[in-house]
């Protein structure tokens, strides 16, 4: 039986979304939007959407704002995928963001690269070249 990839959405907290959209944004040459929200008991929440298709390839997620939520210091990692990781590293400092660790070698798996965004969050990028 063939394995799929569990991984179906993410969520990225953030203290300031316009400030976050723009970093990703400029980073990965995207447009993140703004859909509308479906009423919830946690009217305070507010989500910005990455690029995704229903039943497409890779994840969908959002940044969120949320009151009782800060941004940083958590535990879980998103790794966006990228042709060559090298591209969005270049981007990372100029839209505001820090390097971790530069582009390097995970062997037969690829090349990664982590960074902090400007809300204090780490992400990684991976690429086969």
């Amino acid at each position: 039986m063939k394995a799929n990839n569990p991984v179906v959405w993410f969520e990225i907290y953030v203290d300031d979304l316009k400030r976050a959209q723009q970093f990703y944004e400029k980073v990965f040459k995207i447009e993140i939007s703004e859909l509308p929200m479906p009423e919830t008991e946690s009217g305070d929440m507010k989500m910005l959407f990455f690029p995704m298709e229903m039943n497409g390839e890779g994840a969908a997620g959002a940044l969120v704002k949320m009151e009782g939520v800060k941004a940083g210091g958590n535990s879980t990692l998103v790794y966006f995928g990228s042709q060559d990781c090298a591209i969005e590293e270049s981007r990372v400092v100029d839209a505001g963001g820090t390097i971790v660790q530069s582009k390097h070698s995970i062997g037969e798996y690829g090349f990664m690269v982590l960074a902090h965004d400007t809300e204090g969050n780490k992400f990684g990028i991976h690429s086969q070249a």
